[in-house]
């Protein structure tokens, strides 16, 4: 039980280190106008990033019921719902920028297709807030480890 433990942590963790890149990724390529590669780019990376979040919520559901710490430990810890609350924040801001995306991909095949200047900066807006919002989720985790919320 510890070795598994162990692992859905380490996976845990790793998975959100990765989320958190991709949104950095984001970040940056959403920062100017965007090219047709940048767009691409952009597309692929939130295809991993709808993988990495469900991946994500799959580990985290394993740690709940597989964990050394017990269900209980998370049901009943506002903390763990807060850090929930922020996750499910994070992927609805992230709704519009992938729809954004999935547009922008269709448009790159007109050569002369530029990005609309106000979905730019909706989707600049959204991908800021998500940033934000995650960076919620480390701290009430930690919170969690040191036994706060109950």
């Amino acid at each position: 039980m510890e070795t598994t433990d162990l692992v859905l942590a380490i996976l845990h963790h790793l998975l959100a280190f990765s989320l958190a890149a991709i949104i950095a990724a984001e970040l940056v390529l959403v920062r100017s106008e965007p090219t047709a590669t940048t767009i691409r780019r952009l597309a692929g990376i939130d295809r991993h990033y709808g993988l990495v979040a469900m991946a994500i919520i799959l580990v985290g559901i394993g740690r709940v019921v597989y964990g050394l710490k017990g269900w209980e430990f998370y049901v009943y810890n506002w903390l763990f719902w807060a850090k929930m609350a922020a996750f499910a924040v994070v992927g609805l801001l992230s709704i519009r920028p992938t729809m954004r995306y999935i547009a922008w991909s269709r448009g790159v095949s007109d050569p002369g297709y530029r990005v609309p200047a106000a979905d730019l900066a909706a989707v600049r807006g959204l991908v800021v807030a998500q940033a934000v919002v995650f960076l919620l989720i480390p701290v009430f985790a930690a919170m969690m480890a040191r036994g706060y919320g109950f």
